[in-house]
């Protein structure tokens, strides 16, 4: 019941901070006319320049969040089976800090790699 309850409390913020994030985002129309020009009759390009960044910043803010959050949740898991094995097995303490220092390497890991893809996302695309 505790994971159930925990899971709707986190789907409520994240949904609640993309809401909230979108007027944040939104850029300004900046590209309106003087009004001494002359208006043509051709139609202007659509500029979906501020879309488009909104959209990315929207993307690598969730992407980095996620990585962030699942890497912390996994680490605190691992950490917190890794105490329960030396308090069950004193004798075997220094084999399950190894392979806890391991692991939580790979997660870190993992984590760097998503923040390596979304500098690559902000700065390329």
């Amino acid at each position: 019941m505790k994971k159930v309850r925990f899971l709707v409390i986190l789907t409520v913020i994240a949904i609640l901070m993309t809401l909230l994030a979108v007027p944040a985002l939104a850029a300004a129309d900046t590209t309106a006319a003087p009004a001494d020009t002359a208006q043509t009759t051709e139609a202007a390009p659509a500029d979906n320049g501020g879309s488009f960044a909104g959209t990315k910043a929207l993307a690598v803010g969730m992407a980095i969040g996620l990585a962030a959050a699942g890497g912390a949740i996994g680490m605190g898991m691992v950490g917190g089976k890794a105490a329960d094995g030396i308090s069950r097995q004193p004798e075997m303490e220094s084999k399950i800090r190894t392979s806890l220092m391991l692991t939580m390497v790979f997660i870190e890991t993992a984590i760097i790699y998503a923040l390596l893809v979304v500098i690559l996302v902000i700065f390329v695309l």
